[in-house]
């Protein structure tokens, strides 16, 4: 029988904690954009370059990154190939897809319209 984990409780250090931990998606839309804007192409670099564009404030582990990048792979939004590394072991190399591209485009319009709904959503709280 699988044990049930339970919520996970507030941190009071941490309001956002919780909330966070729940947004691990959008890492998916960072990284298509790190890669198509050339800005990164090795898992170091792209966790670096996320961190950048983090949509909260929550460390992007970097567990998340590569099983990310992997399910891109497998769904054809990313290549990946082996290159030589700097006087060290071959790291993978990423790139995105024309299908990635328009993959990103897609989560583009999904981003705006969440983000017009978040903002409104926020102005009604802030007016109690």
């Amino acid at each position: 029988m699988r044990k049930r984990r339970g919520r996970k409780q507030f941190d009071g250090d941490d309001p956002f904690a919780d909330i966070a931990s729940n947004l691990s998606r959008l890492v998916e839309p960072v990284l298509l954009y790190l890669l198509a804007t050339g800005r990164a192409h090795y898992g170091y670099q792209l966790m670096e370059e996320a961190a950048h564009f983090a949509i909260t404030d929550a460390h992007i582990d970097a567990a998340v990154i590569y099983r990310t990048l992997r399910v891109l792979e497998q769904n054809g939004l990313v290549n990946s190939s082996w290159a030589p590394g700097a006087g060290g072991p071959a790291r993978r190399l990423y790139e995105v897809t024309p299908a990635g591209i328009a993959h990103l485009k897609r989560w583009a319009k999904v981003l705006d319209q969440r983000g017009r709904a978040m903002t409104y959503f926020a102005q009604l709280c802030s007016e109690l």
